[in-house]
């Protein structure tokens, strides 16, 4: 017949972004009905921690992304703000710049701020697009904000799953011990069976 003293319900709590809590062993007696169920529930910790170890490499990639694409947001909304300015402004100057081509390789341009209407912005996988300067402002506002939240959301995330993982490890140490004085305990009783 079945042990039907039940197992510490498994947490169904999540963070913002869904990743589950780490079930807390606070008791492992009541966390691991028998003896039979220690190396199944050692092994599922270590699944777990793997998992959680799994995620918290791919967070830290998308973080790592999101830390070199920031400054050039950064970077690209700021062009747009001074051409606006300098458009706005009643100066009818030429615009005397140089501009990047490769990493070392720079031309000399006149732009003529009086016919400055709209921007060429690279959007990825080789596209660019042109956007009238307020667009192109409001895009690349809404970009760096998305970009700042999402970073901010990776560092909350990896923060929360080395918790996860610290519990995990803790958890295991504590049925691996619990598992430990059981032997002990069966071995002077006499009921050792290994």
């Amino acid at each position: 017949m079945a042990d039907t003293k039940s197992k510490a319900p498994v947490s169904t709590q999540t963070n913002a972004r869904g990743i589950p809590v780490a079930p807390f062993v606070d008791n492992v007696s009541d966390y691991v009905s028998s003896r039979e169920d220690v190396e199944p529930t050692l092994r599922s910790f270590q699944e777990m921690i793997s998992k959680y170890q799994f995620m918290e490499v791919n967070t830290q990639r998308r973080g790592q992304g999101l830390r070199e694409k920031i400054p050039d947001i950064q970077k690209t909304l700021e062009m747009v703000r001074f051409l606006k300015m300098r458009k706005q402004s009643s100066s009818d100057a030429d615009l005397e710049t140089n501009f990047e081509l490769n990493d070392t390789l720079y031309a000399r341009a006149s732009v003529s701020t009086a016919d400055m209407e709209e921007v060429y912005l690279w959007l990825g996988a080789n596209v660019m697009l042109a956007y009238p300067l307020d667009e192109a402002e409001t895009m690349l506002s809404e970009k760096l904000e998305a970009a700042e939240s999402s970073l901010f959301n990776c560092e909350e995330d990896l923060e929360f799953l080395r918790e996860q993982i610290t519990t995990l490890e803790v958890a295991t140490a504590r049925v691996y011990n619990w598992d430990v004085v059981q032997r002990r305990k069966d071995k002077a009783e006499g009921k050792d069976t290994k």
